[in-house]
């Protein structure tokens, strides 16, 4: 299994949207390291969901549900799309500040390409978040 993270701006989408909405196409990305990352994801993966710009915070765990495919809102066959699910609600949401201050955090994705919307996250990297979220 591998393990990721994807930002949302909560104002666009927010992780309460897309538990309503049980299911979302995460499309839109128009960065190819995030794109590469997308196509890269395996049915079953888990994904933590970051809320960006507002809240700055990791605030639950999707699971990928459909893996990459010609991303339908663009003609442009150069861009994918994935399927992802809510799995779980983080217990304590873990915010940006935290996992900066963190050492075991410090070659986290999030951090050091503070652009790319679509990150992969290293297993110990994933265990560590979900220790500070105080999640089970």
């Amino acid at each position: 299994m591998n393990y990721w993270l994807v930002k949302s701006e909560p104002f666009k989408y927010s992780w309460d949207t897309f538990v309503k909405d049980k299911k979302a196409v995460w499309d839109g990305v128009r960065n190819y390291a995030a794109r590469n990352n997308m196509r890269a994801m395996k049915k079953g993966d888990l994904v933590y969901f970051y809320h960006s710009n507002e809240g700055l915070d990791i605030v639950g765990i999707a699971k990928v549900v459909k893996e990459a495919y010609q991303d339908p809102t663009t003609e442009d066959t150069a861009w994918s799309v994935v399927e992802i699910a809510p799995f779980k609600k983080l217990k304590r949401s873990v915010t940006l500040a935290e996992i900066k201050a963190d050492k075991k955090l410090e070659g986290i994705q999030l951090v050091r390409l503070s652009r790319l919307s679509v990150a992969s996250i290293k297993p110990e990297e994933f265990d560590r978040i979900l220790e500070l979220s105080e999640t089970k």
